[in-house]
């Protein structure tokens, strides 16, 4: 019988980010939110941070963030924007939007992998539709439904509304989240990508050890090696 395969526990660099990226998606809901034209869904800053957790973590990592703010909400702590947190969340207009943030960092980051390296130098375009596809048209597929369901409204109704009140502003976040995105690339080139979620020689101070060998005093590398012991 094989045995099974070992769990991958994540680097503490990555659990650090994923917990300073959750920490920002709360802090985008300081602001608060606005209703406008009577919409039962408040507009809020808090649909940028999708984009952002998206498209400078990764798939893995802003799926576990986005994850990690939305657990936060449900045991109960006020993150959302207005206070508000908790399981009754899931009963109000707005629940598919919430329900959607994990689904939409998930898709911006896995598009935004398959850009890079050509995200950070020239790609803007690109980068710009994966944050709308993800934390747009994803978190809104989402969304729209349930809003059209616990407001006793057809989709129809919804999907205009949706247009009217949040379209105009989500898409100023995803150019901004897109913006943001290819600053932090250029500067950090391995953020977001498979090299990173798997940890780069040198990033945390550490070598693989499949990239280097010694002799056996210690002193010199041999084969691939980088640098020497000692």
């Amino acid at each position: 019988m094989a045995a099974p395969a070992p769990v991958r526990r994540l680097p503490t660099r990555d659990l650090a980010l994923i917990a300073l990226f959750a920490a920002m998606i709360a802090a985008l809901g300081l602001p608060g939110s606005i209703t406008l034209f009577g919409s039962a869904v408040p507009i809020t800053a808090q649909s940028l941070g999708p984009m952002l957790a998206g498209s400078i973590l990764g798939a893995r990592r802003g799926l576990l963030a986005t994850l990690t703010f939305c657990a936060l909400v449900l045991a109960g702590l006020p993150l959302l924007a207005g206070g508000r947190g908790g399981l009754g969340v899931l009963a109000g207009a707005s629940a598919g939007y919430f329900v959607g943030f994990p689904l939409g960092a998930w898709v911006t980051g896995w598009l935004t992998e398959h850009l890079l390296p050509r995200y950070r130098a020239y790609n803007l375009p690109a980068g710009l539709v994966a944050n709308v596809v993800g934390g747009i048209v994803v978190v809104y597929a989402v969304g729209i439904p349930v809003q059209a369901w616990r407001s006793g409204t057809t989709g129809l109704v919804a999907t205009l509304v949706a247009a009217a009140v949040f379209l105009p502003g989500d898409l100023i976040k995803a150019v901004l989240a897109t913006l943001v995105a290819r600053g932090v690339h250029a500067g950090y080139p391995t953020l977001g990508t498979a090299e990173a979620e798997r940890g780069m020689d040198g990033m945390d101070g550490t070598d693989d050890p499949a990239d280097e060998t010694a002799d056996p005093a210690g002193e010199k590398p041999t084969g691939s090696g980088r640098r020497a012991r000692r």
